[in-house]
């Protein structure tokens, strides 16, 4: 078959996917926007993002719909030219649908079968919207944002043949009319991969060797930004530390917004920091930016817990390659979460909002590691039984785009 896929930040879900398609003998190719500079053995075209970006005195409420029509259209344009100049005619079109990147090929290849990536459904109750009121208000305003905010989603899904989430709980956002549309199977964790490995050490940027055994808290985020729980882990820490002298503490993420509002001023970061300011240790805390994936992946096998915060939102994929990895991961007691950790089984959770019950979990962690180690071995089974790339997930995600 020829294959498609489209997604403004590929390969992104569909870095195993797309190459396991080509190497079954399908004709793969993929179209992304120009500014997206990630490389992938797949024959990859690209398409212009319109500039700028819509007024939102002008467009008010529909600045989002705006933003994924402007999109969807340049998309539309590429694909156009993707079939009148190269003959491109895909079987199968397999966009996410969160950008707006779908909504307008069925008007340019309609025999194409339709699937579409089924990430997350805002809503204006219940998810993350108002979860935390101190970041984020659920005022008549922001629900009719949200409202707004769904139009381009809901599109996507009245077009879409099928619809895939990686998540029983992702699937759920979905209002039941599209449900039923939706089949889930996660991306997959290369369990052979991503493995525990005892003698791991890892150097730190001041030249300091961390090693598997050490007293080594974690916390991971493609943004240090309070939808992944950064306050709350910070206004822990300095209990935390007090009790463990010799605790070391390693912070990988950027200093921008992935899915927060960015502050009024600097980074979120700086605004935790100094919020704890002369009750933090800042020699045994380590903030290492974004990190090549090699080095992720060290840091989960020298940790003794892994601190990981969520508001009501996608399921991050570091979570479970931490599990995979190895890792004790203390974790928020929300719906995503609960899906994968059952606490005392395989993992910890902890009230989100609970800062005093963060420090006491993680002051435990550390200390008694022993403790925790069934919890460890529980967790990578639970990986491999469920979340398996090659033996699980890789052949579910072939029958859905092959079979239908």
């Amino acid at each position: 078959m020829n294959i498609l896929f489209i997604h403004q930040n590929f390969p992104a879900q569909f870095r195993y996917l797309a190459p396991a398609l080509q190497a079954r003998g399908h004709n793969v190719a993929a179209l992304t926007v120009e500014s997206n500079q990630q490389q992938s053995a797949i024959r990859t075209y690209r398409y212009p993002m319109p500039l700028p970006e819509p007024d939102p005195q002008q467009a008010r409420l529909g600045t989002s719909f705006t933003t994924m029509t402007d999109r969807a259209q340049r998309v539309a344009l590429a694909a156009v030219q993707m079939r009148d100049t190269l003959g491109f005619a895909p079987d199968v079109i397999f966009g996410h649908g969160g950008w707006g990147e779908t909504l307008f090929l069925r008007e340019v290849w309609p025999k194409a079968r339709l699937l579409v990536y089924a990430e997350f459904y805002y809503a204006t109750e219940g998810l993350d919207v108002g979860f935390d009121p101190e970041f984020s208000a659920a005022s008549l305003p922001a629900r009719m944002a949200v409202i707004a905010r769904q139009s381009h989603l809901a599109l996507s899904m009245v077009q879409a043949d099928a619809a895939l989430a990686p998540t029983e709980w992702q699937a759920d956002s979905f209002p039941p009319e599209f449900r039923a549309k939706i089949t889930i199977t996660h991306d997959g964790i290369d369990t052979d991969a991503l493995r525990p490995a005892p003698s791991a050490q890892y150097r730190l940027p001041n030249g300091r060797w961390l090693s598997a055994g050490e007293e080594v808290l974690t916390y991971v985020a493609r943004n240090i930004e309070p939808y992944r729980g950064a306050h709350v882990f910070f206004r822990a820490l300095p209990d935390v530390l007090a009790a463990r002298p010799d605790a070391q503490v390693v912070i990988v993420g950027g200093d921008g917004s992935s899915y927060s509002r960015g502050p009024a001023q600097g980074s979120w970061r700086d605004m935790f920091l100094r919020e704890v300011a002369g009750r933090l240790d800042l020699s045994r805390v380590h903030f290492l930016g974004r990190v090549p994936y090699r080095d992720f992946a060290t840091i989960m096998q020298i940790s003794r817990a892994h601190a990981y915060l969520t508001v009501p939102f996608v399921l991050s994929w570091s979570v479970l390659e931490a599990m995979s990895l190895g890792a004790l991961v203390v974790a928020s007691r929300t719906g995503p979460v609960e899906e994968v950790i059952t606490d005392g089984q395989n993992g910890l959770l902890v009230d989100f909002f609970d800062i005093e019950g963060w420090s006491e979990t993680l002051i435990s962690a550390l200390a008694t590691p022993e403790r925790y180690r069934p919890l460890r071995a529980a967790a990578r089974k639970t990986i491999v039984e469920n979340y398996d790339l090659k033996r699980i997930c890789l052949p579910r995600l072939l029958r859905f785009v092959e079979e239908g």
